[in-house]
């Protein structure tokens, strides 16, 4: 694990997102690790520490935790949640993370590639008159070809 550069940290960061919904309860955090010994992820793969991610935010390692790859591990399960002593809403603030990462600019590329897919076409899956051919032979209305108001929300 490397090790973490204090002198980076936004101490806006934590305010921040501790004025967002999902945020409000974060600083009451109190380092049990409940979150992590109940993550079903975390069982399988260490890089996904709910308690680390925490902890970064708080230190306000802005860039670290938007910019990572483990927020998007986050299966949103709720076992973190249930068992937290402190009552943290821990999946509403690992969506606050992503929903931030992504205003920020942070998105994996299957996130990117949905979007653009949606952004071109309205709609994640392609509707065509062969779809539509299929609908109609069990008796399913056809559906448009394209969403134009979801590409004008875009």
């Amino acid at each position: 694990m490397a090790d973490i550069d204090l002198s980076k940290a936004d101490p806006n960061f934590r305010r921040e997102l501790a004025s967002q919904p999902g945020g409000e309860k974060i600083a009451a955090c109190f380092t049990c690790r409940t979150c992590t010994a109940s993550c079903p992820v975390s069982a399988v793969n260490s890089k996904f520490n709910p308690y680390r991610i925490i902890r970064m935010a708080l230190y306000g390692l802005r860039e670290e935790v938007l910019g990572s790859d483990f927020i998007w591990l986050c299966s949103s399960c709720y076992s973190c949640q249930e068992r937290c002593p402190q009552g943290v809403s821990i999946t509403e603030f690992m969506t606050l993370l992503k929903n931030t990462a992504i205003q920020a600019g942070h998105a994996p590329a299957g996130i990117k590639a949905q979007r653009d897919i949606i952004k071109g076409q309205g709609r994640i899956y392609a509707i065509d008159e062969f779809d539509n051919k299929k609908r109609n032979k069990i008796d399913l209305p056809s559906l448009p070809t394209t969403c134009e108001v979801v590409k004008f929300l875009f």
